[in-house]
């Protein structure tokens, strides 16, 4: 059996502040969080507050597909390592519906991010209509194979984070029934390019996560953490998530 440490992230998305940022580093070391790995992905300001802690790692919600030059706004992988940042956010349902970011964006911005020493977070899943059309297998196969069709060896250096669009900031949460059966769908397909490698990746459960319903889904076969967004902006409430990822 492959065991799989437990990742728990939290997107705070273009919300949070100083306050909170400190607030939370101290409410994490209160507690013995040494078998669960705890990610937080603060707007690009709060970076070098989080950058000093020891209670948690410390990830970007974004990044630029070039290396440097002039594009002003971006930040670029060299950027990001230098200021501590060791995970990073790519192809987030946001990034993909509002800022529409292509497959081939989301393929360089991967290439950046792991040339560059960082672990991307790979965002991949369907919205309601292609589920209800029972279309999610297709959508996640075609997702996955834009960047791992061609670098397979991508997926040991990667985490992957399964979020149903039509459950992120709803408040209904894929059943964990649901959510299993897509994590098992991914790891299949990406045990197509690298069977070795899909049954050590992580792959973490987005989408309307909260204290309440994190054990049963942490508690899935294939379900290895979750990437918390609202639930993430209130500290107490985060720790009870990390807290059920200990199992």
């Amino acid at each position: 059996m492959t065991i799989r440490k437990p990742l728990v992230a939290a997107n705070w998305k273009m919300n949070g502040s100083d306050a909170l940022a400190r607030e939370l580093t101290a409410a994490l070391a209160t507690v013995n969080l040494a078998d669960v790995d705890v990610l937080v992905c603060p707007p690009a300001t709060l970076l070098h507050t989080l950058a000093s802690t020891e209670h948690c790692l410390l990830g970007a919600q974004n990044l630029s597909q070039y290396t440097s030059g002039a594009y002003t706004g971006e930040l670029s992988a060299s950027l990001l390592a230098e200021a501590g940042v060791r995970f990073v956010l790519v192809g987030h349902s946001e990034r993909r519906t509002l800022f529409a970011e292509s497959d081939q964006v989301l393929a360089e911005k991967m290439q950046q991010a792991i040339t560059h020493g960082l672990t991307p977070v790979y965002c991949i899943g369907e919205n309601l209509q292609q589920r209800q059309q029972e279309k999610t297998g297709q959508v996640l196969a075609k997702q996955l194979a834009a960047v791992y069709a061609s670098h397979p060896e991508f997926i040991a250096k990667s985490v992957i984070a399964y979020e149903p669009v039509w459950a992120i900031g709803t408040g209904e949460a894929a059943t964990p029934e649901q959510a299993q059966q897509a994590h098992a769908e991914v790891r299949q397909q990406l045990a197509q390019y690298d069977s070795k490698a899909a049954a050590t990746v992580r792959i973490l459960y987005g989408g309307s996560v909260n204290s309440k319903n994190a054990t049963e889904l942490f508690g899935q076969t294939d379900i290895d953490g979750g990437l918390v967004g609202g639930a993430s902006l209130n500290a107490e409430e985060f720790l009870h998530i990390c807290q059920s990822a200990k199992g």
